[in-house]
């Protein structure tokens, strides 16, 4: 078979070269800056480095360029100073530019890093791989991120309290910071040494260097940061940081007759507080007490007819902060997988939906009022890292019971549609060996206050842990990684039989022979975990390794788990040229194969793939790949019925973009997937437009339209003559969306920000069919149709005539939809002060379900934009009070 030979040779190729085109084991120097503490006055941040202050010390310069020619002298020099005092660490950057009046001076939101701009990153801790990052733009805008993992995590959710002014002249650009020391963290040491690293971005050559030389491919940074010294004598500052907020929200919508909960317009006052305590100097306490997240950006639309959960990234402030603490994956392969987003923590589960909703549309004068997000009553984080490598992590939230208030027939009263529920997350690491070795372990916790019969299809208890460890050896250049989990969830007998049934489990299975529904039980337990090795150093890099969910895995609760029941072997192979050629600045290309078995040695999956990337002389990009799938088994395509066998098959992907510094850019990305066989396949089409008019002001248009027919899509699970018939179908699905957005800035601390998507997504059913036996090499044994002379629609449902009498032996309903939504978000931000803002908020929301025998852009018009819009108007105020 190809498909095995394909392995052995990539394996090959990967073991041959793995030892060539390496980055030399040449030690680099690390180069060390000496400051020293203020005496007299501190300088003052105007953007102007006139204060007498700063000729106490000397400016450092030599900075060697990273990108793109390696190791090459920088397009222009970079100067730096840094002094302190018993509050502030300062720092005074000269920017140097032949040509000032081409400096880009682009403006964002915070963490935009748009334009021209100069960093530092302080390893105060220095433990070699953590580090906090300070980023200056040339036009005042502020970037900061919390640098874990020796830097292969980039938190931009961090937001300290810092000062920075900038201006421009005659030379360059000029930039001074100062960053209070409370908002670091450091340890008692009288004399103090912290590894320290400048970056330089010069943004009309797409060029970056370095103070602290390190070489691109590496695979390593903060290890190899310089180091500041001069610091001594200083105490720990203990951080109290206390935000209170206060918000008034007005909300209109769609007025429906008799209907008193729906009356067109609503009102909503609120206050909370948000504080951040330093318990000690490495462990910081943050909490929240009733929070709002309205300023927080509405989740993209999205439509999954596979069964599989959709994944939305989090984008609430206190849980997006430290989240790299928290965060778990059981696997995270360079091979990429749908696996790799199954996390222990999945913060989006606190604060989601009530799991139970209860039907009133006055049809039979039954009316509802219920909640769309579950109430945070509050929630706190405990964490930091000391100076000998523990880091720890504690975090606890607890979400109000929420009830449902029903008037019936003019009657009302309430019934519960979520438990009182408290989230426990705890994860610990060590770190030996000069941080080569990492080690650490993780426990989450659920417990729910079930106490209505009605709520007892969910857990009451469950529970997840994991352990870990990470070795780097031969100057971090090779990385074995290891993780085990389990779980452990309890309730009722219902409760454990759904878990069971669930569609990631599937413990009914007919064919599985290696599961065994217990109806009697109520817990189930189960492991999962990853094992993998690496080699990231110089230009040929490779990672290949094995991940496994067990069938009783269950994360849910409080993680995110796409299946159980599998085992995953990855390989992933790539060489990437960084050094500048006469055609490319740079390129890469990958190899990737994959491969799948259940717990019962069925072999579900084997796929094979290639891609490769480059960045143009010009500064344009393109990239395409094609992944060809020799088999595709699901345990879950039909929905607790037996394996079924999906078409073998390829898919081909190609992108472009046009050059990203200049005002007006393109990108632009083709899909088409071709199953064999069984009729299979997919085209879509995303494009980007993105036009910078002048500085402050940033508009991108993301039209998307996609096409798909397949002829196996599940259907329905019926009964007829004491057996299971499973029917498919071929499905037209075509989607249309539009991502639209406006950034403006009136100053660097002064924003508006527009994000909208209309979305619609249509697909007609025809040709059902009877599954004949599922896991068939031969489409015509796999099913056959159902003859149209047996199958009729009435009424919105089908009905089909097995035995040809003139009777309708089973029915299901008409599977034909059209799915439409509208989200839009305003967002005026002004933060008054560092840490205070003032947030003015419009929200924009509509649903609709139209008629699938309209066109996409008709449905658009009559059934989306001209129902009624939910319009929300939000004023939400924040002080921060700092020690």
């Amino acid at each position: 078979m190809l498909f095995p030979k394909t392995c052995l040779l990539a394996f090959a190729l990967l073991a041959c070269f793995s030892t060539q085109a390496q980055v030399p084991d040449v030690p680099i120097e690390k180069r060390t800056y000496q400051t020293h503490m203020i005496s007299g006055e501190a300088p003052v941040i105007d953007g102007y480095i006139d204060d007498a202050v700063w000729e106490s010390v000397e400016w450092s310069s030599d900075f060697t360029q990273n990108d793109p020619y390696d190791g090459a002298d920088p397009t222009h020099d970079t100067s730096f100073k840094i002094l302190y005092d018993n509050t502030n660490l300062y720092i005074a950057y000269r920017c140097h530019d032949s040509e000032p009046d081409k400096i880009v001076k682009r403006m964002s939101r915070r963490d935009g890093f748009d334009g021209d701009w100069v960093e530092i990153n302080i390893d105060s801790y220095n433990d070699q791989r953590t580090a906090f990052s300070f980023t200056a733009s040339v036009s005042g805008v502020k970037g900061d991120e919390f640098v874990s993992n020796d830097g292969n995590n980039w938190d931009s959710n961090w937001n300290p309290i810092w000062y920075l002014k900038t201006s421009v002249d005659s030379l360059g650009w000029v930039a001074e910071v100062a960053i209070p020391l409370s908002q670091l963290r450091f340890s008692k040491a009288e004399e103090q040494v912290w590894g320290i690293q400048f970056t330089r971005r010069d943004f009309r050559n797409q060029s970056r260097s370095l103070w602290q030389y390190i070489p691109r491919n590496s695979g390593y940074w903060v290890s190899g940061f310089g180091e500041l010294k001069g610091i001594s004598n200083i105490e720990p500052k203990r951080q109290i940081e206390i935000q209170p907020y206060v918000l008034g929200q007005f909300d209109t919508f769609e007025k429906q007759a008799g209907n008193p909960f729906a009356t067109g317009t609503d009102t909503k006052f609120s206050a909370g507080l948000d504080g951040k305590i330093g318990v000690t100097n490495d462990l910081t306490l943050d909490f929240t007490v009733n929070p709002d997240f309205g300023q927080v950006e509405a989740d993209p639309a999205a439509l999954n007819l596979d069964g599989y959960q959709i994944f939305f990234s989090e984008r609430r402030p206190f849980f997006i902060e430290n989240r790299n603490l928290f965060s778990y994956n059981i696997s995270s392969s360079d091979a990429g997988g749908n696996y790799d987003t199954d996390n222990l923590f999945y913060s989006r589960r606190i604060g989601a939906s009530p799991h139970r909703s209860v039907w009133g549309d006055g049809s039979t004068g039954t009316y509802v009022d219920q909640p769309d997000f579950t109430t945070i009553l509050g929630a706190a984080k405990f964490s930091g890292k000391t100076k000998k490598g523990f880091s720890i992590g504690l975090l606890e939230s607890v979400t109000q019971r929420e009830m449902a208030l029903i008037e019936d027939n003019g009657e009302e009263h309430s019934e519960e549609i979520e438990p009182l529920t408290n989230y426990v997350v705890a994860r610990v690491q060590q770190d030996i060996n000069e941080g080569n070795t990492i080690i650490g372990g993780i426990l989450t916790g659920v417990q729910r206050d079930i106490r209505t019969p009605d709520l007892e299809f969910l857990h009451d208890q469950a529970y997840t842990g994991g352990v870990d460890v990470l070795h780097r050896w031969k100057d971090r250049a090779w990385v074995v990684n290891g993780r085990l989990v389990f779980s452990r969830v309890a309730g009722t007998v219902e409760a454990i039989s759904n878990t069971q049934n669930a569609f990631e489990h599937n413990f009914q299975r007919p064919d599985a022979d290696h599961l065994h529904f217990d109806s009697t039980a109520t817990s189930l337990v189960g492991h999962g975990g990853n094992f993998s090795i690496a080699e990231y150093k110089g230009k040929w890099k490779f990672q290949t390794g094995v991940t496994w969910r067990s069938p009783g895995l269950e994360l849910n609760d409080i993680g995110f788990q796409l299946n159980s029941d599998e085992i995953n072997h990855y390989t992933w192979g790539g060489f990437q040229q960084t050094d500048p050629t006469e055609v490319f600045r740079s390129w890469r290309i990958n190899y990737n194969h994959w491969l799948r078995w259940d717990f019962g040695g069925r072999n579900l999956y084997r796929a094979v793939n290639t891609n490769i990337h480059g960045v143009w002389k010009n500064f344009w990009e393109s990239g395409a790949g094609i992944t060809y799938e020799n088999l595709d088994v699901s345990n879950n395509w039909l929905r607790g019925g037996p394996a079924f066998r999906k078409p073998n098959g390829f898919g081909v992907w190609s992108y472009v973009g046009t050059d990203s510094r200049k005002d007006f850019r393109v990108n632009v990305e083709f899909n088409y997937g071709h199953g064999q066989e069984v009729k299979t396949r997919y085209k879509g089409v995303w494009t980007y437009f993105t036009w910078v008019p002048f500085d402050a002001l940033n508009i991108s248009l993301g039209p998307s339209w996609s096409g798909s027919q397949r002829e196996d899509q599940y259907v329905s699970t019926e009964e007829y003559a004491g057996e299971t018939v499973y029917l498919i179908g071929s499905i037209d699905q075509k989607t249309i969306s539009m991502q639209m957005r406006v950034n403006f800035n009136i100053t660097p601390d002064l924003t508006i920000q527009y994000y909208g998507q209309p979305f619609i997504s249509r697909g007609r059913y025809d040709t059902f069919k009877k599954v004949l036996d599922p896991i068939a090499a031969d489409r015509d044994d796999r099913f056959v149709n159902i003859p149209e002379s047996q199958i009729s629609l009435m009424n919105g449902e089908y009905g089909v005539d097995e035995n040809k009498d003139g009777l309708s032996d089973y029915t299901f309903g008409n599977p034909d939809f059209n799915f439409m939504q509208f989200r839009s978000n305003m967002v005026a931000r002004w933060e008054y002060k560092p840490g205070s803002e003032l947030f003015l908020v419009w929200s924009q929301g509509v649903n609709n379900d139209g008629d699938p025998e309209k066109g996409l852009f008709p449905s658009l018009g009559e059934d989306l934009f001209g129902k009624k819009i939910h319009n929300t108007f939000l004023v939400k105020f924040t002080y921060r009070f700092l020690n």
